[in-house]
């Protein structure tokens, strides 16, 4: 799980004009497990559209609030798919890993992060409260959709 080898070849994560580049494989900063972190890029201008990461471990938080996944699609280059896509890219990644299923949260009101759930395939599970423990309570979360998609 510590390389990355076989995931270097930008062609194995590319879907037309979207590019995902990979940054690192570091700690997640707020969940503290494994976490490969990506760039997505226009594939002609390396233009930065946004960011994903997958978290390569499950735990209860990461299952019920956090999601093994993490995306942000920068405001203009919104409306393309770019979060859905970039999940399908990764999913290879996910396989090898052996994550299954896949989990992925949205905050209920999200409804552009909840379409693109749905738009890679992911089955809504159910909508779950957010304790003051969870950290992103801190910033604003309070209901988290569960999306789980079977890889």
């Amino acid at each position: 799980m510590n390389t990355f080898d076989e995931y270097t070849d930008p062609g194995m994560l590319q879907d037309g004009e979207l590019t995902l580049r990979f940054i690192s494989f570091a700690p997640h900063q707020a969940h503290l497990v494994p976490t490969y972190h990506f760039r997505m890029t226009h594939a002609d201008t390396a233009e930065d559209m946004g960011r994903i990461n997958l978290r390569a471990q499950t735990n209860d938080t990461i299952e019920r609030y956090a999601g093994h996944i993490g995306y942000a699609v920068q405001k203009e280059h919104r409306g393309h798919h770019y979060a859905a896509r970039s999940v399908l890219l990764l999913l290879p990644l996910v396989r090898r890993l052996a994550i299954d299923p896949l989990w992925i949260t949205c905050n209920d009101v999200n409804l552009a992060s909840r379409r693109s759930c749905e738009l890679a395939g992911a089955e809504l599970i159910d909508i779950v409260d957010v304790p003051p423990s969870y950290v992103g309570y801190a910033f604003g979360d309070r209901r988290k959709c569960r999306y789980r998609l079977r890889t």
